[in-house]
């Protein structure tokens, strides 16, 4: 669950199924009563209708929650700003070794935390694009990039064209977060 609308559709979905939900947040919901396996298997296919999964195993929760760190640091914060790595944003947020995390992650998704990061902030650096509002130099800088020239090798190693051929291309083609 990445937004809002997300945990609201949660809510409803465990709401209709009869349980009393006390929170939801992101990739966690509590609800009472407990729910007994063959509750747990109407939830998990409740939560597909609408697209979500059930993450049950302690490895996917961590792999979750570093994605949605991630999102939340890419998406929704000033990049400019900020002063320490994302390593160490994560390990601090999650309470563990970045190594181990990386290595769950890598395992997990065949892929690295880092090159989940870059993803993310292409997939920024586009919406940023369509909006208009800012120049490549600024979207550079708001995203936290030592330079323009930095960011356009990124974004054309993500996505195979350069952020100004993405810009006047017709179909300007965007992944939902929790796609990439």
């Amino acid at each position: 669950m990445v937004c809002d609308r997300c945990q609201m559709i949660v809510r409803q979905q465990l709401e209709n199924l009869g349980f009393t939900v006390k929170n939801v947040a992101l990739g966690h919901a509590e609800i009472t009563p407990d729910p007994d396996e063959e509750q747990m298997q109407l939830i998990s296919a409740a939560l597909k209708v609408p697209g979500f999964e059930l993450i049950n195993k302690e490895t996917d929760k961590t792999v979750e929650a570093i994605k949605n760190v991630v999102i939340e640091l890419v998406h929704h914060s000033d990049l400019s700003e900020m002063s320490t790595s994302y390593s160490d944003m994560i390990a601090k947020r999650l309470g563990k070794d970045y190594a181990h995390l990386s290595r769950l992650f890598s395992n997990s998704l065949d892929t690295t935390i880092e090159r989940f990061i870059i993803q993310q902030k292409v997939e920024k650096i586009k919406e940023l694009i369509e909006y208009g509002e800012l120049n490549l130099n600024e979207i550079a800088y708001q995203m936290g990039y030592s330079s323009s020239a930095h960011l356009s090798t990124q974004f054309k190693s993500i996505t195979g064209i350069t952020p100004s051929q993405f810009k006047s291309s017709a179909s300007k083609q965007r992944k939902a977060l929790d796609r990439i």
